[in-house]
């Protein structure tokens, strides 16, 4: 076995049924399976290298130190690697996002896709996409979603066998659907989805959520199939609203809108009873996911650039799964 370099991309992605709370935290099995896309300018570049001269990892994001948590994050997920392949040298890990991370747009996600696919071909492992999704899992939950690419089902299941994801429909299947993302605040938010999953459980609406998960999904899944947006921008905004309920109802209860989520909600709201096809989603944070096609996705930025609380625009298709890149970051 020959160790080497390599460098991936991984998409983030907006889940349209929610990820929120786990059955097993070591192995981070979920609560629900959820359904999502993959967002193509939303991405992470990471490479990484295992050498023999190192005496400790390195970790580097968007140019600089890893912060602690994150670089623990890491550093144990490379352990993980590590031990599959059995060898104990040290690596050097180089990451950059084209998006804001931490922000609640699940920079976590793109990022431990990105590691997972980098750090075992690194160490000369070339795993299927079922194995690749499980391994990111293990590192960030969302991670699973964004191995594949395109409309991608993570399947909550049982064990660590059976929870995957896997695509349901390529890229090309629904490539006018758009995803605009309103960046209204691009700095780390206090409460991270770790911590707010972890009082999920605390939520008296969590098991009625649960409940309808299955009847939502479904729809999801048809809504896709069918390329029919209203369908899907229907469920994907109850959705949205009942995670957010979930967390304000936790104990201690977590605010992650802000007046200006709140804001662009009710101004979605108003484009759509003038007769605009636009709906609105959000992850674990302030910032708003506005599903549309992409014949309005023109007039839609336009609206969203006059509008002072909007600091940043981010305008994605459908996106490709976690591939290796010929360019490395170092």
């Amino acid at each position: 076995m020959r160790l080497e370099k390599a460098t991936a991309v991984a998409c983030s992605n907006i889940a349209f049924i929610k990820y929120w709370g786990k059955r097993d935290e070591a192995l981070r099995l979920p609560l629900n399976s959820s359904l999502s896309m993959a967002l193509s300018q939303a991405t992470t570049t990471t490479t990484v290298a295992f050498d023999s001269h190192l005496t400790e990892d390195m970790v580097s994001i968007d140019g600089q130190p890893a912060p602690a948590p994150t670089r623990l994050r890491v550093l144990r997920h490379l352990d993980r690697i590590r031990r599959m392949v059995k060898i104990d040298k040290r690596a050097r890990v180089a990451s950059c996002n084209s998006f804001p991370r931490d922000a609640g747009l699940a920079s976590s996600a793109s990022g431990f896709a990105a590691l997972t696919l980098a750090a075992t071909r690194a160490a000369g492992l070339e795993l299927s996409l079922q194995e690749l999704s499980r391994l990111a899992r293990l590192g960030s939950g969302s991670a699973a979603r964004s191995i594949p690419g395109g409309f991608v089902e993570w399947h909550a299941g049982q064990d660590h066998e059976s929870s995957y994801a896997e695509q349901l429909a390529p890229p090309h299947h629904w490539p006018e659907l758009r995803d605009i993302v309103a960046v209204l605040e691009g700095t780390p938010k206090p409460v991270s989805s770790t911590q707010g999953m972890a009082l999920a459980q605390t939520s008296p609406h969590l098991a009625t959520r649960l409940a309808l998960i299955p009847e939502r999904l479904e729809q999801a899944r048809r809504a896709i199939l069918d390329r029919d947006l209203t369908a899907l921008g229907e469920v994907s905004e109850e959705e949205a609203i009942e995670l957010h309920l979930i967390a304000m109802s936790s104990r201690p209860p977590i605010f992650y809108w802000r007046p200006a989520t709140l804001a662009l909600i009710h101004r979605v709201l108003a484009w759509r009873s003038e007769g605009l096809a636009v709906y609105f989603t959000l992850d674990a944070g302030p910032n708003v996911h506005l599903l549309c096609e992409e014949k309005d996705a023109e007039s839609i930025v336009a609206m969203l650039e006059r509008m002072a609380e909007v600091r940043q625009i981010i305008i994605n298709a459908p996106g490709p799964g976690a591939h290796l890149c010929p360019e490395h970051l170092f």
